[in-house]
């Protein structure tokens, strides 16, 4: 049975703007605004260690940060609320909804530097992949072209 589980963050991977301005005026976007920072955990076992400071996920994890559209898969996630860090573990793959996708045996992301590491396997390789948006024209959507001298 899958267990749940929600983490304070300061910002997580792949370095989006941060959380949206509350607003008490409009109860929906304040709503919007206090669920921006949450982490949702999905994990065969869980557990917390008063004492180190460290939650520890493990089996089938799958962490979804739905204000970032993010969703990690591993065998293995931890967070170090002392440290404020993130470590994903043992076949990761970090999915964006925008297409950037990037798979390692470790990922590891640094909350309050907004700082990501991702290790591979020794022998290996990390793997990403990034979507990348073309340049807009400034006239008409024609392209800019610069002329060739002969």
């Amino acid at each position: 049975m899958a267990a749940k589980a929600m983490l304070r963050t300061g910002g997580l991977l792949f370095f989006l703007p941060l959380l949206a301005a509350l607003c008490p005026l409009f109860p929906a976007q304040s709503q919007q605004a206090a669920e921006a920072g949450v982490i949702t955990i999905e994990s065969d076992l869980q557990s917390a260690d008063n004492s180190t400071g460290v939650i520890t996920a493990s089996g089938n994890v799958r962490l979804v940060h739905a204000d970032r559209g993010l969703v990690a898969t591993s065998r293995q996630a931890q967070y170090f609320t002392e440290e404020d860090r993130i470590v994903l573990s043992g076949d990761v793959d970090v999915i964006q909804t925008d297409g950037n996708l990037l798979r390692a045996d470790r990922f590891t992301y640094l909350l309050e530097e907004g700082r990501a590491i991702a290790n591979p396997l020794p022998g290996q390789q990390v793997f990403s992949q990034w979507t990348l948006q073309p340049s807009q024209s400034v006239l008409d959507g024609a392209p800019v072209t610069t002329p060739v001298a002969p």
